[in-house]
């Protein structure tokens, strides 16, 4: 099946174009390259910070020169860009991601890119046990019309969306109150992070896209992403149980969005399932908010599951937060199977 559908799925560049993998020095022409397209589709940067791609290209089990294509115009112009994340084990749904300068659009860049991307996803399959459903996917703005059509050309069909959440604030917010046993506290890099990262993955179980996998991996990303150089120990909260010790519920806050040095980003804010429905989300909201203010923020985004299974939509909207930005998602099953990741809420 993979060497007929590769054999179907050859697409050639335009004459004079050229493509390779990337390295650490394509890092700043990337962004440019970013901010270009996303200037056109939705009238602002999408990443102004480089170092937080330096840093995904450097993270565990990815290789840029093996999981990024960039293609190039005659004159050496940065024309494509696409990435393709194969870290999560198994692998069952890899993630395409890519971009084509407004100058070269509407030349077959993007459909060469996303035919390269999905043979590079197929390289993933003998990695994944026989009879579990295999289906790289891909998003984008809702804006972005030409990406979406392509997409459904490509045979990947829309599955849901996410947001950028927002909440702008002209003052503190309500104090956090954490419910009685319930304290917050920093994280500690030198003993926290087991313990972080199981809560993290305890709180995400019931999450759209779960997949369990092998801890140490896990954890090693994990730490790459969290403890990195320019992270603030600070930002990474965690509301504890004082009867157990055990970490009930995580709010885990770079310094600001990649978009916009001037907004605070809560990365991941999750509660444990036995500590739910007794106000801690919103307690570690409203602290992580509070706490951007008095650094002088004054909006704070996340991102949302639009179709959320645990109801943090609502919990969001009820502390204050609106819709920013819309992404829709798409997948495309290329081997059919069990699902292994979770789409409803278990018992």
């Amino acid at each position: 099946m993979n060497a007929q559908y590769q054999k179907e799925n050859i697409v050639e560049l335009p004459e004079g174009f050229t493509a390779r993998g990337a390295n650490l020095n394509d890092v700043e022409s990337s962004l440019e390259l970013f901010n270009r397209w996303s200037r056109s589709v939705i009238g602002r940067d999408e990443i102004t910070v480089a170092d937080a791609i330096r840093n995904e290209w450097i993270s565990p089990g990815f290789d840029p020169a093996q999981d990024i294509r960039l293609v190039f115009a005659p004159d050496g112009q940065m024309a494509g860009y696409t990435e393709v994340w194969t870290t999560a084990k198994p692998p069952v749904h890899p993630w395409i991601w890519g971009r084509v300068d407004p100058e070269y659009e509407d030349l077959g860049i993007g459909t060469w890119l996303l035919a390269w991307a999905e043979r590079r996803a197929l390289q993933a399959l003998p990695s994944v046990t026989d009879g579990l459903r295999f289906a790289p996917r891909v998003g984008t703005y809702r804006e972005a019309q030409k990406p979406k059509r392509l997409f459904e050309d490509q045979g990947y069909r829309y599955i849901r969306s996410s947001y950028h959440m927002l909440i702008e604030m002209d003052g503190p917010v309500p104090e956090a109150e954490f419910p009685q046993g319930i304290t917050v506290r920093a994280y500690n890099p030198q003993t926290d992070a087991e313990a972080a990262y199981r809560a993290q993955t305890d709180s995400f179980r019931d999450h759209f896209g779960f997949v369990e996998e092998p801890f140490e991996e896990g954890l090693k990303r994990f730490r790459h992403f969290w403890e990195q150089d320019g992270f603030d120990p600070n930002l990474l909260f965690l509301a504890t149980d004082s009867a157990s010790g055990e970490i009930a519920g995580i709010s885990l806050c770079p310094p600001h969005s990649i978009d916009d040095p001037e907004q605070g980003w809560i990365g991941t804010l999750g509660v444990c399932r036995p500590w739910r429905k007794r106000g801690i989300g919103l307690a570690l909201l409203r602290h992580s908010f509070n706490e951007f203010y008095r650094r002088g923020k004054r909006k704070v985004g996340l991102g949302v599951d639009a179709q959320n299974l645990t109801g943090a939509l609502r919990l969001y909207e009820n502390a204050g937060m609106h819709i920013h930005q819309a992404s829709d998602l798409y997948e495309k099953e290329l081997r059919a199977g069990t699902e292994i990741s979770t789409q409803t809420l278990s018992e």
